[in-house]
Formats: structure tokens, C-alpha cells, sequence
């Protein structure tokens, strides 16, 4: 098919077939960008009666439960439309201006809506939708305006169907582009759905460990973006702070997606997340020494009473995720070693009423830490003997430190009752 016909599109009378595969030509054309920059404004507004066209009829079908509508023939045609458009507004400022005038962010949101209003969970109802939510992250990428319109006609209600239901998270591009509208209250919110998502699924197809690898990037990104928010909570007036209770959620999503085995490896691999685990870690254990906050130290010989504070056993999780980083890795051993991490943990392994679950992921991290790698054994064999080590706590952990050969060893023992 050549360029020309990108100018103009089969009236939306034509046959459907006809439709169909015009529609899918013209899809394949704008993957390059020179297809996409001579695109005329005409070409968007034949799709956008094409598809205000199959609404009609999905909308008759579903209501009526008419049997004349050819309901696939009419979900191949929308997902094919919507594909057209997610490939032409691609890095394409012009394609996402003229589509959002036309107003084809507002039909697609209806459109969704309408779709999400058939119960069937039939394939070619999903790829409809999976390619519409593409759309409209591609058409919101980079674009404020774009974003602002998705904003005003999905929020709340569509946006919060999204996130329930998977579909948001099924197109990366789309929290992405929406991530910066959301208050600090809805990205928790977002983040906490994320985490449930996480950790109840485990990831198989190539197809949903590129999603997780997109979420990966961005939520880690986001952490290290934003991660010295959680200081703010060191002021007893600030323990409802929205920005850190943010950084706490990424931290506990961060940790999920690092304790799944099949997703580990990836994580390892993300540049500055483990040196900001490290970083985070030293600042607030230095936080909690200057002055006496959520971060302190605390250990109550009497009574049981539990810590209500958001950031209870922040330290812990971020020992946790540094652990997790650790398995196995012996670049990411060596990188904690380098950047002194490990008297850092060894220094967070006390009772903590602030963090009850320090002590069980600092054995973790330190196990992990130091698993066929002798330098790291060593350096704490060495802490140990100078008496830089608390010998209790290396025997709460199962460790002990032995002399061989005029060479201190750390081996594991079997732990004391407590």
C-alpha cells in the first residue's frame, strides 16, 4: 500500500473486511516514522468514525442482544483502529495534537468503558482493550495536554476500574504518563494495588516479563528519585507526610518484586537501586542517632505495646531489599562491601521496637552477603575480633568467628535458644 493512501481511508460505509484491512495496512505503515509525520489529519478522522461507528453497534449488541451484529468482526475492527493510532502518535507531537482536537481521547475513554461493560472475558474483547489503554499511553507520552484530557475524562471512575481490574497495569506507558497527574494519597493507593498485583502473580510469558520489567524500571526510578522524602518523617509533626508515605509503598513493592526468584535477576541488574538501598539506610540510621524519631533505636523492657507509625520497619525492608539484591550476586556483594554496607547492617541488627523484623532480615542480608564470597566473611571476622562486631548479635544470627590457620573465618553454627 503505498504512502499516498495514508491520505484517506475507505468511507466508513465501506465493508467491514474492506475496513479491516485498510485499518491494518495503515497500522503497519505508521511503525516508521516518516509514514507517521506525513500522516493528514483526514486519515484520524476516518478512524475516529470508524470507531465511533463500531461503538454504535457493540452498544446495540450489548443492549439489545442483537444477533445481526457481528461482535467480532466489530472488536477485531476497534483493536485494529486502536493500534493504528498507538503506532502514529509515537514520538509524534503532531499526530497526539490533531488526535486529541478531533476528539478521539474522549471516544476511546467511552469506548473502554463500554468494553468493560461486556461480560466476557473472551481474547479478542482483551486485545480490544490492551490496545486502547496502549493508545492512550502513547498518545499521553511527553504530551501535557494529552495527559490533562485523559485525566478529565478518566478520573476517577475509569481510572479506578483500570487499576482494580489489572488493565491499567497491563500498559506501562500509561502510569507512566499518568504517574505525575496522581496526588501523593492516589500513588499510594496505586502502589499498594501494584504490590497485591505482584505478589500473587508470578510471571511466565516473555509478554508479561516486559511489563514487569517496565515496572521495575519505573518504580525504581521513582524510589531513587524521591527516596530522602522519608527523612520528613523524623519531625513528630510530620507522621502523616504523603511524599514519604510514597517512598515507603515504592520500598515495599521494590521488596516483593525483588523476592520473586524469576524476577530477581532482572533487579540485580537496575543501575544505583541497591546503592540507593544503601544510602537511604545510612541516612536514617543517622537520623535516628542525632536526635530520638521513628528512626531511633528503641527497645521497651516492659509491656508489648505495638508502634503505630507508617514508617515501622522502613529500616527493616530496606535491609530486606539490600539482601534480596545480594542472593547470590557476588558483583552486588562486592558493591556492599565497597560502599561499607556491611557494618552498616551489622550496626541495625538490635532489638528495635521500631523495627521488630531487623533482626531475622539482617541474618538474611548478612548470609546473603557473605555466601562464597571471603573478603566480605573477613571484614566481619575482623569487626568481630577489634570488637567492631557485637559477638551476641553474630550469635543470634548463627555465626561465629573461628581462627584456621592464623586466618579468621566466619562459619555457621546452630543457633542459641534466645
Amino acid at each position: 500500500m503505498a504512502m499516498a493512501a495514508a491520505g484517506s481511508l475507505p468511507a466508513v460505509a465501506a465493508a467491514p473486511g474492506a475496513r479491516l484491512e485498510s485499518v491494518r495496512a495503515l497500522a503497519g505503515l505508521f511503525r516508521e516514522a516518516q509514514h507517521r509525520e506525513m500522516a493528514k489529519g483526514s486519515v484520524f478522522q476516518d478512524l475516529l468514525e470508524i470507531l465511533r461507528s463500531a461503538s454504535s453497534e457493540v452498544e446495540q449488541a450489548y443492549k439489545d442482544s442483537c444477533e445481526l451484529v457481528d461482535l467480532d468482526t466489530c472488536l477485531l475492527l476497534i483493536a485494529e483502529c486502536f493500534r493504528c493510532l498507538r503506532n502514529a502518535c509515537v514520538e509524534c507531537a503532531k499526530n497526539q495534537h490533531v488526535m486529541r482536537n478531533l476528539g478521539l481521547i474522549s471516544t476511546s475513554v467511552h469506548l473502554i468503558e463500554l468494553l468493560h461493560g461486556i461480560q466476557i472475558k473472551e481474547e479478542l474483547l482483551l486485545t480490544a482493550l490492551r490496545c486502547s489503554l496502549q493508545f492512550l499511553g502513547n498518545v499521553a507520552a511527553g504530551n501535557g495536554d494529552s495527559q490533562n484530557s485523559i485525566w478529565k475524562c478518566a478520573f476517577p471512575d475509569l481510572f479506578l476500574f483500570l487499576i482494580v481490574t489489572d488493565y491499567l497495569l497491563k500498559c506501562p506507558e500509561l502510569i507512566e504518563a499518568l504517574y505525575a497527574k496522581l496526588s501523593n494519597q492516589e500513588r499510594v493507593t496505586l502502589l499498594e494495588l501494584m504490590m497485591v498485583n505482584v505478589c500473587e502473580k508470578n510471571q511466565h510469558t516473555s509478554e508479561e516479563m516486559n511489563l514487569f520489567m517496565r515496572h521495575a524500571d519505573f518504580l525504581a526510578g521513582c524510589f531513587q528519585d524521591k527516596y530522602e522524602a522519608v527523612l520528613k518523617l523524623t519531625s513528630a509533626e510530620d507522621t502523616d507526610d504523603e511524599e514519604a508515605l510514597v517512598t515507603i509503598r515504592l520500598l515495599d513493592v521494590l521488596c516483593e518484586m525483588t523476592s520473586n526468584n524469576g524476577q530477581l535477576e532482572y533487579l540485580q541488574t537496575l543501575p544505583g537501586l541497591l546503592e540507593t538501598a544503601i544510602d537511604t539506610l545510612r541516612l536514617t540510621h543517622l537520623a535516628g542517632k542525632q536526635t530520638v524519631n521513628i528512626f531511633t533505636a528503641t527497645h521497651a523492657m516492659t509491656g508489648q505495646e505495638e508502634v503505630l507509625h507508617p514508617a515501622v520497619d522502613f529500616k527493616s525492608h530496606l535491609i530486606r531489599l539490600i539482601g534480596n539484591l545480594c542472593y547470590k550476586n557476588k558483583e552486588n556483594q562486592d558493591k556492599v562491601y565497597e560502599l561499607d554496607g556491611i557494618p552498616l547492617i551489622l550496626d541495625n541488627c538490635s532489638i528495635d521496637d521500631n523495627n521488630p523484623f531487623v533482626n531475622p532480615w539482617a541474618v538474611y542480608a548478612i548470609r546473603n552477603l557473605t555466601e562464597q564470597n571471603e573478603r566480605n566473611q573477613e571484614l566481619i571476622a575482623q569487626m568481630e575480633e577489634k570488637g567492631l562486631a557485637d559477638n551476641s548479635a553474630l550469635e543470634s544470627m548463627g555465626l561465629e568467628i573461628e581462627k584456621r590457620d592464623d586466618k579468621l573465618i566466619l562459619r555457621s553454627v546452630r543457633k542459641k535458644p534466645s
